[in-house]
């Protein structure tokens, strides 16, 4: 019996319509008024979409890009160890979303699990979906706590970084051939 399931699990899977991504963009905001900005982009995403709605996102937190040097730096060694937690996994589900029949754009709901510094945590957001002939756009923000993925702000700092940073996601998907 469980051998059927499996089967069945990998045939959909490999018979499911997907798009795919290396070049999504993730940016994220974590500014206070009257301090230099604190914002970074990484248009190196790598994320898969299947006909379906499930979606799975992995980005390399070094390929974050900051105006200032210094900043990237800290970034990488005091704030995300990103030698020690290289990457941020998201895995979800775009809820009732199906490739084949969306035309146009589309308010969606997306569900999933975001995984950073080896921490999981649930989150649930809007986004907007546009087809256009064979690409598909998505563009979502949501926001996150450094402290609910063991993210320490050190109190010299603490007054110029943001509580709350928010996070902004542009897809452009290809379909995988």
């Amino acid at each position: 019996m469980r051998l059927i399931v499996i089967f069945l699990l990998i045939s959909q899977s490999i018979f499911s319509q997907k798009f795919y991504t290396r070049t999504g963009s993730t940016g994220f905001k974590a500014s206070v008024d009257a301090f230099e900005p604190v914002q970074a982009l990484n248009k190196s995403t790598t994320a898969i979409l299947t006909n379906d709605g499930e979606i799975a996102s992995q980005l390399f937190i070094s390929a974050f890009k900051f105006r200032l040097a210094l900043m990237q730096e800290h970034f990488n060694e005091s704030f995300m160890e990103s030698n020690e937690f290289p990457k941020a996994i998201f895995r979800g589900k775009i809820e009732d979303f199906d490739t084949n029949s969306l035309q146009g754009s589309k308010e969606v709901n997306i569900k999933g699990n975001i995984t950073i510094k080896g921490i999981s945590k649930e989150i649930e957001t809007k986004g907007t979906v546009t087809k256009v002939n064979d690409k598909i756009n998505l563009v979502t923000k949501f926001e996150l706590l450094p402290g609910d993925f063991n993210i320490k702000i050190p109190s010299v700092v603490r007054r110029k970084i943001a509580r709350i940073v928010t996070i902004d996601l542009n897809y452009d998907f290809s379909e995988k051939k």
